[in-house]
Parts: structure tokens; C-alpha cells; sequence
């Protein structure tokens, strides 16, 4: 449903009079709704379940990630086992129907996100830590209908602006159970949602489509710099054995070498020592190192701050991450645009300086299906803290070409995956206007801006 239909469908669905609310925040509602605080109208508890394991009854726990990342708490969701106190397990204990929000987060944005309990199998599952509970009392208020009111544009933002905190936000119990609660007659809730299942459905499945073509053009540019950087561009080339497993056969004039003798791993920083203190640096925390090979170079802060404790790179270095999963996942980047030409950054990166290949090339070398997997196999350390070695990017093997193949190869990658990436950046701004629609549709709804039943 585009922006121009929901306007349209408000224009020709409207009630026939409205009044106001009695809240800026919420605006005019239609004759006949009325608000009532959550308190009045639900059994609301902030839940004191941690992850700890120490009481003897075992439990599954909804835990904040499970409501952050699932717009439904249903049985396809594997949730964790814990422990609960049997008053814990009497007071947080899931039932269908159930809407449990976020209360806490490092953003404010992600405070009072909602999900809605839809669990069969609920015995044993109760509410995690940092999470609020609701139990709609039936008789004036739909669970549904109430899932869908918190995901709303108003509610979003009212709880955006009633969280406390500077570095870390949470909301209060008062401010919880005072939210004001729009409500309609019950029947007309249950309408609302039947008709807000029905519509977001059908637009979640445009935005799955457009997600799975992303998905295949992403997979599609990975094969096509996989097969340019370890076979070239000429599929007529005569071939030869590179003796390598997972390399096989590579065009001839191509030179098996192995990383170590065409850069320098993580140069010594000492070559910055003789630069001001006060001179102006960017800093480059692992966050701010995409997937996809940009950066944020926002942060800016003085070398003699940084220069210790921190990994040093310059100008057309490139830097991979080192730690699981940010290595698995292809966080890394050929550092363009850093101030005064010098960058410090998380301990994490390894820093992969050419020295006898093309800069652009071995970046794209890094972003490879089998430098990542390989690299991956080779990680050091315990669970949740591997790391990919030095060695590994020193001993890797590849056939390499001459450096003017290396640039015609990346000027021919760089041609086909500008006309990849503008049809992947058109399905994104698709996608973010049909989450848009999505929500003011919602708004509309729960709010009687667009009449659904009569």
C-alpha cells in the first residue's frame, strides 16, 4: 500500500465525527473511543528473570533479543533454558495473548518494542530481564489489538521520549503503567487487528521478496569477484595447476605467492610517532566498519590520544576484522579519506598494507567466500573470543596476476558491481518506504484516523 492509497483510504474511510483525545501526543480520536491508563485495563509486571542459572526449577526464557528481534513469540523460536524461582515462574509466566515490550536499551529508539505471545507450548516459558510483561484484561482490551496499538508511530515515540538515561535508556514502572491506552469498543479492537493482519501480512511478503533478490544479487556479486580474482577475466585463457586445493587451475602468467611477499601485516605504528600529539586522527571503532566495505570516519580525535593501545593504519591499507563473528560475517575495508591521512582503530582489525598488489585487489581478495572461510577454520581461541591468526594472512596462497591485470580486472569488477549495487540500493529505499507504509498504516488504524469495521 503505497503513501498516496492510505491517504486516499483515509479520506473515504473516516468516522463520521471526532473529539479530542485529552492528550497532545495522541491528537483527535473518533466520538465513542476513549483512553484509559495500561494500568487500568492489564495486569503489567517488569520481570526480574536473569540468564543465571541457580534456582532448581528450569525454565525457557523470552529474553530481550527473542522481543527485540520477533514481532511474534511463537513456537518456531528456540528459546534458551535458564532457571525461575516458583514465584518468578507465578508472575512472569507467558500466556497466549500475552504483549511483552522492551524496557530497556543502549538506544532510545528500541525502547518499548513490542511482541505478541502467541506460544502453545507456554508451560515453562517465562519473561527475561529487561522486559515488561502485559496481561490485557479481555473484557475492554485485545492482546492483538494492543500489540498492534504499541507498534504504532505515536506509542513509538512516546516511549522514545519517556525513557531516562545517557548512555544506556530504560523506562521507568510509572511511566509503563501510565501510558495512556486508546480504546475502542473490544469487537471494533478485534476488527482493527483481523484488518492489520491481513494488510501487514501482504506487505511483509512484498518486503520478504525484495529481501531474498537482495539476498541473490549479494550472492551473485560474491561469485563474480570470487571467479575475477582467482580465475581473471579472459574465460579463454589457457590454464595451469596451481596446486593449491581450493584455488585449482589458474591462467598462465598468473604466479602462485602467498600473502607475506606482496604486503605488511599490522606495520609498527612507530612511523607516526614523530607527528604532533596534537594533530587531528580518525578513529575507527569496529561499529563503525560495515559489511559491505564502507566506513564512518565521523570520529575524529587527536593522535596523541590514540596512539597507544589502538591499531594503526593509514591511507589505502586495508583492514579485516580479526575477531568471530565479525571476520565470518566480512567486516573489513580499504581505508580511503582518513584525516591527515592516518587512522587508529579497534584492536580487532589485522592491517594489510600492498606491497606489490594493486590495494583494490587484495581488498577484494578479502571479501572472498574462500579467504573468509578459510580464515575462518585457522581462528585461535575459546568460544566467542576466536581470532583469525597472523599466519593465516601471511601463509595464504593465492595466483596472483601482473599489476596491470590486478587494475583491469578491478576496473571491470568496479563497472559490474556499480550496476549491482544500484539495483540493490533501489530494492532498499523500496523496502524502507514499504516499513514506512507499514507503520503509518498501523497509526492510522489503531488511532481511527481510517474506519476498518463497521
Amino acid at each position: 500500500m503505497t503513501m498516496t492509497r492510505l491517504q486516499d483510504l483515509e479520506a473515504q474511510s473516516r468516522y463520521p465525527s471526532y473529539k479530542p483525545s485529552g492528550h497532545d501526543w495522541l491528537g483527535e480520536l473518533p466520538d465513542g473511543w476513549t483512553t484509559k491508563r495500561l494500568k487500568y485495563v492489564s495486569r503489567t509486571r517488569v520481570s526480574n528473570v536473569d540468564k543465571k542459572s541457580e534456582d532448581e526449577n528450569v525454565v525457557r526464557l523470552c529474553n530481550y533479543v527473542d522481543v527485540y528481534k520477533n514481532e511474534f513469540i511463537d513456537d518456531t523460536i528456540d528459546l534458551m533454558s535458564a532457571t525461575a524461582t516458583v514465584r518468578q515462574i507465578e508472575a512472569f509466566q507467558l500466556q497466549q495473548e500475552d504483549v511483552i515490550i522492551t524496557k530497556d536499551s543502549e538506544m532510545p529508539d528500541d525502547i518499548g518494542v513490542p511482541a505478541f505471545v502467541t506460544l502453545r507450548d507456554n508451560e515453562d516459558v517465562v519473561c527475561g530481564y529487561h522486559l515488561a510483561l502485559i496481561t490485557p484484561h479481555k473484557k475492554v482490551l485485545s492482546g492483538r489489538y494492543l500489540f498492534r496499538l504499541l507498534k504504532s508511530k505515536k506509542y513509538r515515540s512516546y516511549f522514545e521520549v519517556s525513557c531516562n538515561g545517557i548512555t544506556r535508556f530504560g523506562l521507568d514502572t510509572y511511566s509503563i503503567l501510565n501510558v495512556d491506552i486508546v480504546l475502542p469498543s473490544v469487537p471494533e479492537q478485534i476488527a482493527i487487528a483481523d484488518f492489520l493482519d491481513r494488510k501487514t501480512a501482504l506487505i511483509d511478503d512484498v518486503i520478504t521478496r525484495k529481501q531474498k533478490l537482495i539476498e541473490l544479487l549479494k550472492e551473485k556479486r560474491q561469485a563474480i569477484i570470487t571467479h575475477a580474482v582467482t580465475k581473471g577475466l579472459d574465460s579463454n585463457a589457457k590454464l595451469k595447476p596451481s596446486d593449491i586445493d581450493w584455488l585449482g587451475d589458474i591462467p598462465e602468467g598468473w604466479e602462485v605467492k602467498r600473502l607475506r611477499f606482496v604486503l605488511k601485516l599490522n606495520p609498527s605504528k612507530s612511523e607516526a610517532q614523530s607527528r604532533n600529539s596534537d594533530a587531528e586522527v580518525s578513529f575507527v571503532p569496529m561499529e563503525s566498519v560495515s559489511e559491505d566495505g564502507t566506513v564512518n570516519l565521523d570520529k575524529v580525535k587527536p593522535l596523541g590520544e590514540v596512539k597507544d593501545g589502538y591499531t594503526y593504519f593509514l591511507n589505502d591499507d586495508v583492514v579485516v576484522a580479526k575477531i568471530t563473528p565479525c571476520f565470518e560475517n566480512g567486516k573489513g575495508a580499504l581505508m580511503r579519506g582518513l584525516t591527515n591521512g592516518i587512522g587508529f582503530g579497534t584492536t580487532e582489525f589485522h592491517v594489510l598494507r600492498p606491497a606489490g598488489i594493486d590495494r583494490r585487489f587484495l581488498y577484494l581478495l578479502t571479501t572472498t567466500r574462500p579467504f573468509r572461510g578459510l580464515g575462518e577454520a585457522e581462528m585461535k581461541g575459546a568460544a566467542g573470543q576466536k581470532r583469525v591468526p597472523e599466519n593465516f594472512i601471511k601463509d595464504f596462497q593465492l595466483g596472483l596476476p601482473s599489476l596491470s591485470e590486478q587494475r583491469r580486472i578491478v576496473a571491470s569488477l568496479d563497472r559490474d558491481m556499480a550496476k549491482m549495487d544500484r539495483i540493490v540500493a533501489k530494492l532498499k529505499g523500496q523496502i524502507g518506504l514499504l516499513r514506512e507504509n507499514r507503520q503509518a498504516l498501523i497509526t492510522s488504524a489503531v488511532t481511527g484516523k481510517i474506519k476498518v469495521a463497521e
